[in-house]
């Protein structure tokens, strides 16, 4: 009884402990969901109207454009310059593939299979897929042929075959330029939509067909404006202001930064010459006496034995006299060529070989030998090679009877050239590698020329761990002494450092400037206050030390920011009012004499033009000129780059007679052209986008 009464005696106190207790529980179950929602959120790298792009799916079709990149082109490693281009193509693409989509839903619009099937391999094949160089024939044309038989491999029943590395990419390959396809058809009809509902009329045909009618050739003077001092001519700040206000809407911007940097450049010192130079200097002995030559250079060499044959036109320039007349296993002294320390020994002389080779071969994936002894036996025996290549191999060559072309010694790895280069014409030989068999024929050799071949041990130049951290220190010890953007540039003029800027940089810019493997220096100026001054940035060659000078967050560029363009602006305006007063009333002979000018010709003008004879774009000369009669003069006129006087020497009428249809059917076709690109990018100004990938780039 007396623990039931302390109970009751405690049952505020007991509510409220199971009361937070509870609330506990809630928030804690709330905080780990929320977390998880927080997660996912933060693994979005973008929306569009709301729809997320997840960083996985970006990821996944980055990846995809890369392997695209690579068999388009043949390169298997990317610079981070195409790397970024990359990214960024991907991104657009992402994007404009959602607005489009989003539209075609709205309207209606579809790409059925059957359709896509009929532009992909029909009789109505898309440019996109002719365009591509993997589907050429020999003659560099596009070959429905190769393209049947590329298809025919990427869906083969052969579960070896289908699962190989190279099949699953070029999968990959396909799934890409289908994809384009599709969007690209959907994009067709959209524009086509759209197209369709403005169309030019018949007043609009005779204006463009008026603006050809006549064609007139010109004589014409003119001042340039910069022929006039700039400081004769003043802009107040009123004026200034006043063209801002009016112009405004040109001055949009993005978030973005401005800063200035310092570089220190990551370069070897002299005690670390001196220490390659020691170090190769004491594999001498070794070197010219091993019977372990490939053992020597691959384990201290930059460059890989390879066991290459050099003609007097290959071999190093300063090795040429040392190799072509010394003997077998003679050895140079330690040479130097910029940044290099290098020697050579002689492993081979007195050969004769040819330059180049003409290949063909058949290319079989796996390791099938009895497939490939009767194919080479089938060969030997007279059989057609182009027929067994078409049918066997799946090289891209296959179509072009396996055709590789006549093929240098340094193009081919070690294995094939060993055997190219010293088997006889017509010669059947193979090659194995990690994914299946090559089938080689010899065609051709080009003449016997001497060669030799060189063991060369060569070993660059570069910053010692030790001079780095030197170069980094020194960078450092700025970083801790001028903690400030004003301080940064006393310093840097102080020491002679060369002070760089970063202007304009945006959230999802890569790269400041030429350094590469900047976008760090980026992603810090967006993180910092203005006036702050960075740690030490390392890209790659260079240690690198920025100051943030100018956050620019505002939706329009300032005043004072485009306060130099409005003034030349505004004081080319007072310099042609000038210029115009001592010309008026004058003839084109009289303005060339008060000009002291040279008087010019000018060629084809009508309404139709784009530039004005030597000068470039001048619109309003264009339409002012194309008014004249023929002998008529015009009063002076102001131009973009300064003030003319025209004369129409001859005025020619248009040979061509007036077509209303054909006029509005040349208008359309110039919209439908033009309207492509502009619907996107309509689409883009109209949508809510939102870019993300600052948070993971």
């Amino acid at each position: 009884m007396a623990i039931l009464q302390k109970i009751r005696n405690q049952s505020v106190l007991l509510l409220v402990v199971v009361g937070v207790a509870m609330f506990a529980f809630i928030i804690g179950d709330f905080l780990n969901s929320g977390a998880t929602y927080f997660n996912k959120s933060r693994e979005n790298i973008g929306k569009v109207n709301g729809e997320t792009i997840h960083i996985l799916d970006y990821t996944a079709a980055v990846d995809q454009m890369t392997e695209v990149y690579k068999i388009e082109t043949g390169t298997q490693t990317l610079t981070e310059e195409l790397s970024s281009q990359i990214r960024n193509s991907v991104w657009e693409t992402l994007v404009n593939e959602k607005l489009l989509e989003a539209e075609a839903k709205r309207l209606g619009i579809v790409v059925t299979k059957e359709e896509l099937a009929e532009r992909l391999m029909g009789a109505n094949i898309h440019p996109i897929i002719q365009q591509r160089r993997v589907f050429f024939d020999e003659n560099g044309q596009f070959s429905p042929a190769i393209l049947m038989n590329f298809l025919a491999a990427i869906n083969s029943d052969d579960e070896e075959m289908a699962n190989s590395e190279q099949i699953m990419q070029l999968k990959q390959y396909w799934l890409f330029w289908e994809n384009a396809v599709r969007t690209s058809i959907l994009q067709e009809k959209y524009v086509a939509l759209l197209a369709n509902s403005l169309t030019a009329n018949a007043m609009e045909a005779q204006d463009n067909f008026a603006g050809r009618s006549k064609v007139a050739q010109v004589s014409y003077v003119m001042q340039p404006y910069y022929a006039l001092s700039d400081s004769a001519f003043q802009a107040t700040d009123a004026e200034v202001k006043a063209l801002y206000n009016q112009r405004k809407e040109q001055f949009k911007q993005e978030h973005n930064r401005n800063i200035l940097y310092v570089t220190y450049p990551i370069l070897p010192s002299e005690d670390d010459f001196n220490e390659v130079k020691a170090w190769i200097e004491n594999l001498q002995e070794e070197f010219a006496t091993t019977t372990d030559i490939v053992g020597v250079v691959n384990s201290n060499s930059d460059v890989m034995y390879d066991g290459q044959y050099y003609s007097e036109n290959t071999v190093p320039a300063a090795l040429k006299e040392f190799a072509f007349t010394s003997k077998e296993n003679d050895v140079t002294p330690v040479m130097f060529d910029q940044s290099k320390y290098y020697m050579a020994r002689i492993m081979e002389t007195g050969v004769q070989l040819p330059d180049s080779v003409n290949l063909r071969h058949i290319y079989m994936l796996g390791d099938d030998q009895a497939r490939v002894d009767s194919i080479v036996g089938a060969i030997k025996a007279g059989a057609d090679f182009a027929s067994l290549a078409a049918t066997y191999s799946v090289a891209q060559t296959a179509q072009m009877g396996g055709d590789l072309g006549w093929l240098q010694q340094n193009s081919l790895p070690e294995n094939m050239s060993k055997q190219a280069f010293t088997e006889a014409v017509n010669a059947v030989f193979t090659v194995k590698d990690a994914q299946g068999v090559q089938i080689f024929q010899v065609l051709e050799r080009s003449a016997l020329t001497p060669k030799v071949k060189l063991a060369i041990l060569e070993r660059t130049v570069v910053p010692s761990s030790r001079t780095q951290s030197a170069i980094y220190n020194e960078a450092k010890q700025f970083v801790v002494e001028n903690d400030n953007a004003e301080k940064f540039q006393s310093a840097a003029k102080e020491k002679g450092l060369s002070v760089q800027s970063g202007f304009a940089l945006l959230e999802n810019t890569e790269t400041v400037g030429t350094l590469a493997q900047s976008r760090p220096i980026v992603r810090w100026a967006f993180e910092t206050k203005e006036g702050k001054v960075s740690d030490v940035f390392e890209c790659e060659d260079n240690f690198v030390v920025a100051t943030l000078v100018k956050i620019n967050d505002t939706k329009y560029k300032s005043v004072d920011e485009v306060a130099f363009d409005l003034q030349m602006e505004l004081k080319n305006d007072k310099k042609a009012a000038q210029i115009i007063a001592s010309l008026e009333g004058k003839s084109l002979e009289e303005a060339a004499q008060a000009l002291q000018a040279e008087v010019q010709q000018a060629e084809n003008i009508n309404m139709a033009a784009f530039r004005f004879g030597s000068v470039g774009v001048e619109p309003y000369v264009i339409g002012a000129t194309s008014q004249l009669e023929a002998g008529a003069s015009s009063q002076p006129l102001k131009g973009n780059a300064g003030v003319f006087v025209v004369k129409a020497d001859s005025v020619n009428a248009s040979a061509t007679n007036y077509d209303e249809t054909s006029e509005i059917m040349q208008l359309n076709m110039r919209r439908a052209y033009s309207l492509s690109y502009m619907t996107i990018q309509m689409l883009q100004d109209g949508a809510e986008i939102e870019d993300n990938r600052a948070n993971f780039y």
